[in-house]
């Protein structure tokens, strides 16, 4: 079972979100919180992040199995809001197991294979030599001399386990299967039910041409697109985020 954290909340849907690749569930934590007013949240960390499991696979068959087996667990279906990776899983699952979920929310990615790899970041934290590191800003410092930007060397060290000197990222498997991670398997049939693909006005990652994959997997898909906000358009501008999600899920 996938490690969780629970935000109780009224009677209600509940909803399930699945984070993106080297993430995990505390970094939705505000969002969580604040959507718990609605319903019970339940933020997952993904297999091979966070406190979960580490796994010899990655594929979005087993990461959708592994969401499948935590709506399971709550015995009803919930609403499922993914993030990139996690919104390629939450597409997996829906498609495989519709029964499990009433309203899906895509976060800036499609059900496309993408031709950016992601594997700098592993090599990246791979640099840092954890037996020197006695606190997070020196592991801050080696990163930097491999990753410019302060704001995903923070996303990244939110995963360093500063006490235990580890990543809590199974560095080896994400990196062997990183093919299937930018990628997105075939598969056959499609959601009916209603699907929101809610994108970063100022990203790449939905465009156009996406929506002729798109609309035969989930023919009720509607699209919005967040203003001054790029690919991690959750943390860049988290109130439209979440006022869209919720205006999303709360219409009937």
């Amino acid at each position: 079972m996938l490690s969780q954290i629970l935000h109780d909340g009224p009677e209600g849907t509940p909803l399930l979100i699945a984070h993106g690749l080297y993430g995990s569930a505390r970094n939705w934590g505000v969002i969580a919180k604040r959507l718990s007013d609605r319903g019970r949240v339940i933020a997952v960390d993904m297999r091979n992040h966070g406190t979960s499991d580490w796994r010899p696979s990655h594929s979005y068959a087993d990461m959708a199995s592994d969401l499948a087996e935590t709506l399971e667990s709550i015995g009803e279906p919930a609403d499922v809001l993914g993030h990139s990776m996690g919104g390629k899983a939450a597409m997996v699952l829906a498609l495989m197991r519709p029964d499990l979920v009433r309203k899906l929310v895509v976060a800036d990615i499609a059900p496309v294979a993408y031709a950016h790899t992601q594997q700098d970041m592993i090599d990246a934290m791979r640099a840092v030599d954890l037996s020197d590191v006695e606190k997070r800003s020196d592991a801050d410092a080696e990163l930097a001399k491999h990753v410019e930007d302060q704001g995903v060397r923070a996303f990244l060290l939110q995963s360093l386990d500063v006490a235990e000197k580890r990543w809590r990222l199974n560095l080896d498997v994400l990196s062997a299967e990183m093919d299937k991670i930018i990628g997105f398997p075939q598969l056959t049939g499609s959601f009916e039910g209603s699907t929101l693909f809610l994108s970063g006005a100022a990203s790449d990652y939905v465009q156009t041409a996406h929506r002729e994959v798109i609309k035969p997997l989930f023919p009720a898909a509607k699209f919005a697109k967040i203003p001054g906000a790029g690919h991690w358009l959750h943390a860049e501008n988290p109130r439209a985020f979440e006022a869209a999600v919720r205006a999303f899920l709360d219409y009937v």
